[in-house]
């Protein structure tokens, strides 16, 4: 297991993106180890996904430290004790700090449900329906101190049609958050990815 990526992922809901990265992982596609999933929501239903597949979970709640930075500082201490190689954000519903990007340079990927820069921020499918664009879709990136602003690794367009419902396109984004987080994860385990600034350059194979 010494050439497997390790990761440590970040969850806060239903974990749909935990289980495609279990899923990948397993069937041999995804060349990495899920160290430690960690959830500051003890209700969180990626806990049970993470079980399942036998994956050690700590439960961070949110009222159990006086502000974010002791919050971040655990989360560092457990993801450094684990030996992480990269931070997985899945539906992480917290601000990531400087102290944790520091931690982790270039190192920390994030999914958002739209083509960022467009709609950044919560509920990114409601304001794609509500601006009217007829493409939408899911980006992984890197993060970094702004809100949803790191360099982009991989974005996938999906159509939007004329009687979607905000749950309709969310499905639909969805299934393509599945398919290419992996990928960009794989990209990283394989040394792949290049940042120069804000671009991202997936290297290829001459």
């Amino acid at each position: 297991m010494a050439d497997l990526l390790k990761l440590g992922i970040l969850i806060s809901g239903n974990g749909s993106n935990l289980q495609s990265i279990i899923d990948n992982i397993e069937k041999g596609s995804l060349k990495a180890i899920i160290k430690i999933v960690i959830s500051n929501n003890p209700e969180a239903y990626g806990i049970t996904r993470a079980k399942k597949h036998g994956i050690p979970v700590v439960v961070l709640k949110n009222g159990d430290f006086k502000n974010k930075e002791e919050f971040n500082l655990e989360l560092i201490r457990i993801l450094k004790n684990n030996y992480v190689d990269l931070v997985i954000l899945a539906g992480f519903m917290r601000i990531i700090t400087p102290t944790l990007l520091k931690a982790f340079p270039h190192k920390i990927m994030n999914i958002h449900p739209a083509l960022l820069p467009s709609f950044p921020g919560i509920h990114g499918q409601k304001q794609a329906l509500e601006y009217g664009v007829k493409l939408s879709g899911c980006t992984v990136h890197f993060v970094d101190e702004g809100v949803d602003t790191g360099p982009i690794i991989i974005q996938s367009a999906v159509q939007v049609f004329d009687d979607d419902t905000e749950e309709t396109l969310a499905a639909r984004i969805l299934e393509e958050e599945h398919r290419i987080y992996p990928q960009a994860i794989q990209f990283f385990a394989e040394g792949k990815i290049e940042i120069k600034g804000r671009k991202v350059r997936i290297k290829t194979e001459k």
